[in-house]
């Protein structure tokens, strides 16, 4: 008999976003004459096209996988040198954080990489994770074992780390020591930030506690405060601590094309039952080279292109496009009397609603055909809130503020 991994039979409900699908795709087969009316503003998915030096690029490298002089098979599963040193350049020497080409892994998104790191560590080690969250950091470790069983919508074995207005949706450091800690800055899904000094809190928690930080910063291209960090390495010591995120989905609009990378320090360490210290560079190399084969040649090397005088000059008007969205959202909710947060070094706007999560999704959606996103699929803390998203085109996102102030009274 073929026995399930039945932790899966512990995930709470459905997928947020698969749910929420759902509910419209079931609107518009009750609505049909409403169904064009539809607009999109809860998934964090980009709408316009890849930037011209992207598009340039991966054109060449498609001529070239014409050819057989210059056809190329089975790259490094790490990723091809000229985009990891591009980016080690770019994103990080240029900020005065010593990361090397080597300590950079090239993957197919974001999600798949938070997702699967946590395959290095024991099955009992002490998890950290925000609330509200994004729903990838709670659900594999569900799937891997290390959670427990949930009771009230929170699971026995996580320590939450509550983000809420009062603390500005930062979290506080844990009370007690913990193994593993999630952090994602610009935070999905309350678009909040954190400072330096905050950061530097919880670089010494992790070097104090012998922990290690998860750091998604795969919206860091939406900062535009200069006085905040870019990257957990821009912080001393944290190469000794943290593993950090980044994509190219939001910053050059690869969510259909899939790149991203994880940036692994050689002297960040995991330890034994013993105590001995063991490189997760080493391991996550082992894991990376037997079960990923690489992001493709012309993916690359329109990743790659990113980082010309042109790729950053037009990534640079795509983050600002989206960011007048969140400009505008920001603006009209804020005029309708609801707090919010987000927005300004963010493409999420977090709105507090005051009533429950999903009849306010039902509310924009049979009133005003507007989809956000419920801010209790992100957590308990996300009761009476929502998120918005700027990730569409602007004359969309005109329309579904027009729609929002006639649909909604003032506070």
């Amino acid at each position: 008999m073929i026995t399930i991994n039945d932790n899966y039979l512990k995930l709470q409900a459905s997928y947020l976003f698969s749910d929420i699908a759902r509910r419209v795709n079931t609107f518009k087969e009750q609505h049909p004459a409403l169904a064009s009316r539809v607009i999109r503003l809860g998934i964090g998915d980009v709408t316009l096209p890849l930037p011209p030096a992207c598009i340039d690029a991966m054109h060449e490298a498609v001529d070239e996988m014409a050819k057989g002089s210059s056809f190329r098979g089975y790259g490094p599963e790490q990723g091809y040198d000229f985009l990891r040193e591009a980016i080690a350049t770019h994103d990080f020497e240029a900020r005065g954080a010593a990361i090397s080409p080597n300590e950079i892994f090239i993957s197919d998104g974001s999600k798949c990489d938070t997702a699967n790191i946590q395959e290095l560590f024991a099955q009992d080690a002490r998890i950290a994770i925000p609330d509200p969250v994004y729903p990838v950091y709670i659900d594999t470790n569900v799937m891997a074992g290390r959670t427990g069983v949930a009771h009230g919508g929170r699971y026995a074995h996580v320590t939450y780390l509550d983000c809420t207005r009062a603390n500005g949706y930062v979290p506080a450091l844990p009370e007690h020591p913990v193994d593993l800690i999630y952090l994602c800055f610009p935070n999905n899904p309350t678009g909040a930030t954190i400072t330096r000094t905050q950061l530097e809190a919880w670089v010494e928690y992790a070097r104090r506690h012998r922990a290690l930080i998860l750091y998604d910063a795969a919206y860091v291209a939406f900062l535009r405060d200069s006085k905040l960090p870019q990257s957990i390495y821009e912080i001393d010591g944290a190469r000794r601590v943290a593993i950090e995120f980044r994509s190219f989905s939001k910053t050059a609009g690869f969510t259909g094309t899939r790149c991203a990378y994880i940036v692994v320090p050689t002297e960040c360490m995991g330890y034994d039952r013993a105590g001995n210290a063991y490189p997760l560079h080493s391991l996550w190399n082992r894991r990376h080279t037997t079960k990923f084969n690489g992001v493709s040649y012309p993916v690359q090397r329109a990743a790659a292109a990113v980082y010309s005088e042109a790729g950053q000059r037009q990534v640079r008007e795509l983050s600002d496009y989206y960011l007048r969205n969140a400009a505008l959202i920001r603006e009209t909710v804020s005029a309708l009397g609801y707090p919010c947060v987000g927005g300004e070094n963010s493409p999420y706007i977090w709105v507090e609603t005051g009533t429950d999560s999903w009849a306010f999704f039902d509310l924009m959606l049979q009133k005003a055909q507007v989809v956000i996103t419920p801010g209790a699929g992100f957590g308990a803390c996300g009761q009476g809130y929502i998120r918005i998203s700027a990730f569409n085109d602007a004359d969309k996102v005109r329309e579904a503020m027009t729609r929002l102030q006639a649909a909604l009274p003032k506070r």
